[in-house]
């Protein structure tokens, strides 16, 4: 049993941050709605109440029952939390006079508390809010303040509970990590057990009494997610796990022979099935983003299924389901029906009648990274950029026709080739190309022409939620273009994409 730190979500938009610090803290923790909380078991060592875009002060503002684990368990109260205590025990909150956004000051009022131990004086934090502390019940201590917020943090007598106004799990916060660490392995206990390693070994013995000598079918893309939760079934239960790697037509050059190759080199019991006629054949005709999707998760349901039916006794079907992915699936307003397309599949047909396993539904993404790496999964896997389920075929404005296809493979294969021979592509978060609509008067020896034009894309990251256009060189871009107009047929154009999103997406369909 994993000792675990329970965060309570009111809507916030850090609260997947706060659970990614308290998991680098090596401890383990789980987000879940504050209306849907669970039992307190021996497990759960500590509780954090997240921020809200909500004011405590409105009649339908969240509100949870504090002693479901109030002093049973240590808790924090962050921004909205702490409010949301001060108020339900007997305090005041009050409009701000303006909206406190931005860097502050703490002015450490008591040197003696746990919670601020080790903090230097006048460490930075980070403020967001548009209520205020206005008055804490008389049972409740002030132990740190800035210049503008008088209870910046508080602490109840005798008993573990701790709020702050500010937020320590963003960076602006200098020393917010150690806070955390004061509240999650100092005042909580917690061990920092919470390992690759050890997710790797318990996740394995768990597979093993769970699956026994059941056979499992999973879908292989290539990518991180899928690769890392195929290689823990194979651990587990070898031979009896069957994967499908499907070429769709849509994948980028070679693609298909070198995952298929990387994936024998791991001892992976794996198939490879050409279907590019199937999908091109889907795709025909459609030019509306929408329409290519569906058209592409279809005929992947029917070859996957088709080829799933081939394989005798299956009952379990394997998914690279990842943290965020589970987190997204539940409202903060109410525990949602409502499973997201990618955790199935693509929305595999329920007439399959496979039970789902799902060995990475805990992690987040750099942790399933951690645990590949634990695991030996190669690094060029590990290190992939991200791409979208149906590839090239939203690269390709407007219809999509294998002459596309062959084209964006070649201008595709030359900028991400490029990248890494140059060392550029561990530092772009995700690169592509588009192939654009339209065609451009260019020359070309002593003859115009007119032909293609395609829009190279690379944007820096951390989560893919924002993303800024990557700064590369010019002299790396000039290279790039001049090696595709030379070396593509067709192509006589190539413009960089300098959109950042918001406004604009990453992918342009």
């Amino acid at each position: 049993m994993n000792e675990q730190i329970l965060i309570l979500d009111f809507g916030s938009q850090y609260t997947q941050l706060i659970a990614r610090r308290v998991r680098e803290l090596d401890v383990y923790c789980e987000i879940h709605p504050y209306n849907h909380i669970p039992e307190l078991t021996p497990d759960i060592k500590g509780v954090i109440l997240s921020g809200s875009p909500c004011s405590v002060r409105d009649l339908e503002a969240p509100r949870i029952d504090l002693d479901l684990f109030r002093k049973q368990v240590p808790v924090l109260g962050v921004c909205y939390g702490a409010q949301l205590m001060a108020q339900l025990l007997g305090g005041d909150v009050l409009p701000s006079a303006h909206r406190e956004y931005g860097r502050a000051r703490l002015d450490v009022v008591d040197a003696d508390s746990s919670l601020l131990a080790g903090l230097s004086d006048a460490s930075q934090v980070w403020m967001s809010h548009g209520d205020t502390i206005g008055r804490i019940p008389d049972n409740f201590k002030i132990i740190a303040s800035t210049e503008s917020v008088e209870i910046a943090a508080f602490k109840i007598a005798d008993e573990l509970t701790y709020g702050i106004q500010f937020h320590p799990e963003v960076t602006h916060s200098t020393e917010g990590k150690k806070l955390l660490h004061n509240f999650v392995v100092d005042i909580c206990g917690c061990k920092q057990t919470w390992t690759s390693e050890s997710f790797a070994d318990m996740t394995i013995q768990s597979l093993r009494l769970k699956l026994g000598n059941d056979r499992v079918v999973m879908a292989l893309s290539g990518g991180v997610d899928s690769t890392v939760a195929a290689t823990l079934v194979h651990r587990a239960i070898g031979d009896n796990l069957f994967c499908i790697f499907v070429d769709n037509g849509v994948l980028r050059k070679d693609e298909f022979e070198q995952v298929l190759h990387s994936y024998e080199d791991m001892g992976l019991n794996i198939k490879g099935v050409d279907a590019k006629a199937q999908f091109y054949a889907a795709l025909a005709g459609l030019s509306e983003p929408e329409a290519k999707r569906k058209a592409i998760g279809r005929t992947f349901i029917e070859v996957f299924d088709q080829e799933a039916h081939l394989i005798q006794d299956v009952k379990w079907l394997g998914q690279g389901t990842i943290y965020p992915d589970v987190i997204e699936s539940v409202s903060v307003k109410g525990p949602s029906a409502t499973i997201k397309s990618h955790h199935n599949v693509g929305g595999l047909p329920d007439f399959m009648k496979l039970r789902i396993v799902e060995p990475l539904n805990t992690l987040f993404k750099d942790e399933v990274r951690a645990v590949g790496r634990t695991l030996g999964v190669p690094a060029h896997i590990l290190s992939r950029h991200p791409f979208p389920g149906p590839g090239l075929a939203i690269r390709i404005l407007g219809e999509v026709t294998p002459e596309k296809v062959a084209i964006l493979q070649e201008v595709d294969a030359l900028f991400i080739n490029g990248l890494k021979k140059r060392g550029l592509y561990d530092e772009v978060w995700q690169a592509g190309t588009m192939l654009l609509p339209i065609q451009s008067v260019g020359v070309m020896g002593d003859e115009r022409t007119y032909e293609q034009v395609v829009a190279l894309r690379a944007v820096t990251s951390v989560d893919g939620m924002t993303a800024d256009w990557a700064h590369l060189p010019y002299d790396f871009l000039a290279e790039v273009s001049n090696d595709i107009i030379n070396r593509v047929k067709g192509v006589n154009r190539v413009v960089y994409d300098i959109s950042s999103k918001p406004p604009a997406t990453i992918e342009w369909e």
